[in-house]
């Protein structure tokens, strides 16, 4: 046995190795959270079964799950992403637990993408759980995937970067309100259970802007309607990553 075979070697380990680490921290605490399970599973869940097994909402022509299922695919990016991000990112900064975590060998900027690819890999959990359901409910899909992929990449951004603003300038009890206020007026008036045509001419035009309207809207012409790749709605949410991670880099306060 040589000398110095058990000296430590004190550092920080490699970055991939750490951003990993966190991101599998980031994970088991979003799937240990009551309260974001209600938002990212059950919600959604009860929503598409609901909706499209009782004629309540009039969805138009073909079967309800055809319309209903794009939409609760959107709204679930949009509860993981935004809404259970920002609230939990908001009281991690609250009890100082950001502040700490910015002081570590882990950069600031990995800690973002770790919570970034945590979000991820929740929502694919939520797809593949979210499908198993619509298939069981007779969901027939059409169009590209890769429309779809770059659909859900996007709108996860957009709203990634909105979630990340809200808990990086507002207080946590603020953004706890707020952001769960935000989620129920996009519920309703983003597309997800009501179509936009049931709305006013002049506020469908509003409401066409906003970033769930251009996801669940790309993701039903492609999924229900077997359109191309919706270039519209891409430029959409692509104006809204562009706004919401820029405004987060900028004004995202850590205490």
């Amino acid at each position: 046995m040589s000398a110095g075979t058990y000296t430590p070697r004190p550092g920080a380990a490699p970055l991939p190795r750490m951003i990993a680490a966190q991101t599998a921290l980031e994970t088991r605490m979003l799937l240990r959270n009551g309260e974001q399970l209600l938002l990212t599973v059950v919600i959604p869940t009860l929503l598409l079964v609901l909706f499209s097994s009782v004629d309540i909402v009039d969805t138009g022509t073909g079967e309800p799950v055809d319309f209903l299922t794009p939409g609760v695919l959107a709204l679930a990016v949009m509860s993981t992403a935004f809404t259970g991000q920002a609230i939990a990112t908001g009281f991690e900064r609250r009890y100082g637990v950001l502040k700490r975590l910015g002081a570590s060998p882990l950069p600031r900027w990995g800690l973002m993408t770790a919570k970034t690819l945590a979000v991820l890999v929740t929502e694919v959990l939520q797809v593949v759980l979210l499908t198993v359901i619509a298939f069981a409910l007779g969901w027939s899909p059409h169009g590209n995937p890769l429309a779809v992929l770059l659909l859900l990449v996007l709108g996860t951004a957009a709203f990634s970067g909105l979630g990340l603003l809200m808990a990086g300038t507002l207080k946590a009890e603020a953004t706890l309100a707020a952001a769960n206020l935000v989620f129920l007026l996009l519920l309703v008036g983003g597309g997800v259970i009501v179509p936009l045509e049931k709305f006013p001419d002049a506020v469908q035009s509003v409401l066409g802007l906003l970033p769930i309207a251009a996801l669940s809207d790309g993701l039903r012409d492609v999924l229900q309607h077997g359109a191309g790749m919706p270039w519209g709605d891409l430029g959409i949410l692509a104006v809204w990553t562009v706004l919401g991670l820029g405004a987060a880099a900028r004004f995202f306060r850590w205490e």
